[in-house]
């Protein structure tokens, strides 16, 4: 089957295609039908399944044929909001809106995405000039809606991306007031990994009549990978994975690091081992992603160290190994980075480099995939019995640690800008006191991904923060 089938415009296949994708996934075969019927949808899917194409490519399919009785001609006329995607954290809202921007390429509709944790008012300039598409964090479009500063009551199209985390990070009363706000007559689109009872009751409050799709459950690991643990400390991880990949003669791996500075490090300490190895996270630019991406996937590039975020979208036929260099933040995470390896039948190995620090971390995977991983220590790798665990620095210039798999951190106070919050990263004020070079906030690691909420809210570090109108 291929993405015209499905009824996609030529428009859409063209820069799916440019895009390197041929063939639909699962998910993307049959939410895409669905969306394009114009009725609502309940769909059970997790990251790595494809499910942002799913439902980016029907809803511009939709806008761009029916132009709501605007007969668009160009990306900057002015128009209203007609879709609105709501995701959990900014780093996924930033993932989205380069979805939107890159399949709808060939079309006049436009899309912007807003967030928190930087300042509000290059987003309130890009609004006022109108977008087709609408990507946002619950806080911070609740802040706009407060300042009146976005308009809503056009929307043809509602999304709730990853619907299931929002919930576990107590956005529900934002998600409330923003459909309270929202006109009647909509198509819903509702995407979570999990149909728990808290979904199933927004999905029966939320949803008329929906399809249903169900692909790839989460929380349950492939047979055919072999997992196993090796303990080790912490210094002597990067010495262990070179020995690994030297001794079996490992060709094609990719490993996860927490963040980005941690990616970098790998890449050169591995490079001085005799190691090709590149990393991809939110600090890279898209080319150079493409490229070493590229080299990965047909054999050039023996390492490809990855965060999670810049790891979406990754799919590689039969790649045998995957790493986990660090153990991540969020136990479910570990059930996505080990899938990308024994696909299609083929049999795949995931190692993970366990120190002390992550004791925690390890008990709250193997509770949520219900086995207990074998541990392996490889003679001269012995981990220290007297080593005591250290706080994990979640993200750069953030203190933060685990405690019965929560994230915790102190807040710093935010600038000067418009905005509501203090004491957990701001909104980029005009000081610029909890900004960095890139935009993103310089506040402890729990710093709220919707803008507006203090304290443990579960929060990724990794992608590029991106506001405004993106036009191409």
């Amino acid at each position: 089957m291929s993405f015209s089938d499905l009824g996609l415009s030529d428009a859409l296949v063209r820069a799916v295609t440019e895009a390197g994708y041929t063939s639909p996934t699962p998910i993307q075969a049959q939410a895409i039908p669905a969306v394009l019927g114009g009725g609502d949808l309940l769909a059970g899917a997790q990251t790595g399944t494809g499910k942002t194409a799913g439902f980016t490519l029907p809803m511009l399919q939709r806008l761009s044929t029916d132009a709501g009785g605007l007969k668009l001609s160009n990306k900057t006329a002015a128009r209203p909001i007609r879709a609105l995607v709501l995701t959990p954290t900014r780093e996924l809202a930033a993932q989205v809106e380069e979805s939107v921007r890159v399949y709808g390429k060939y079309t006049h509709l436009n899309s912007a995405v807003i967030f928190g944790g930087v300042g509000i008012n290059p987003q309130i300039k890009a609004l006022r000039h109108g977008v087709d598409i609408l990507v946002a964090t619950p806080g911070r479009l609740l802040d706009h809606i407060g300042q009146k500063t976005v308009d809503v009551s056009k929307i043809e199209i509602l999304v709730l991306d990853e619907a299931d985390r929002m919930l576990d990070m107590g956005f529900i009363h934002d998600i409330r007031k923003v459909l309270a706000v929202l006109p009647p007559k909509r198509q819903n689109l509702l995407f979570s990994a999990t149909f728990s009872d808290e979904i199933k009751a927004l999905a029966d409050r939320l949803l008329d009549h929906p399809a249903t799709i169900e692909v790839a459950r989460r929380n349950s690991t492939v047979e055919v990978i072999a997992q196993k643990i090796h303990p080790v400390d912490r210094d002597k991880k990067h010495p262990l994975l070179a020995h690994l990949i030297k001794q079996h003669d490992w060709r094609q791996v990719l490993v996860f690091t927490r963040t980005k500075h941690g990616a970098n490090k790998l890449v050169e300490q591995l490079g001085k081992d005799g190691i090709g190895a590149l990393a991809i996270h939110g600090n890279k630019s898209q080319a150079a992603r493409t490229r070493a991406l590229a080299e990965f996937k047909d054999g050039t590039l023996r390492v490809l160290v990855a965060t999670d975020i810049a790891a979406r979208g990754i799919d590689i036929d039969q790649l045998p190994h995957v790493v986990n260099y660090d153990l991540p933040n969020v136990p479910e995470d570990y059930v996505h980075r080990i899938g990308r390896t024994g696909r299609a039948g083929a049999a795949g190995e995931a190692v993970s480099l366990v120190c002390v620090d992550e004791h925690i971390m390890l008990r709250d995977i193997e509770r949520l995939i219900k086995q207990s991983l074998p541990r392996e220590i490889i003679p001269g790798f012995e981990p220290d019995p007297t080593a005591k665990p250290q706080p994990i620095q979640l993200r750069s210039g953030g203190a933060g640690h685990r405690n019965g798999g929560q994230r915790q951190g102190q807040g710093q106070r935010g600038g000067t800008g418009a905005g509501r919050n203090s004491g957990n990263g701001g909104n980029g004020g005009s000081n610029g006191r909890n900004g960095n070079a890139n935009g993103s906030p310089r506040s402890a690691a729990a710093n709220d991904p919707g803008s507006r909420r203090n304290g443990n809210g579960p929060r990724r570090s990794d992608a590029p923060l991106r506001t405004g109108t993106r036009s191409r």
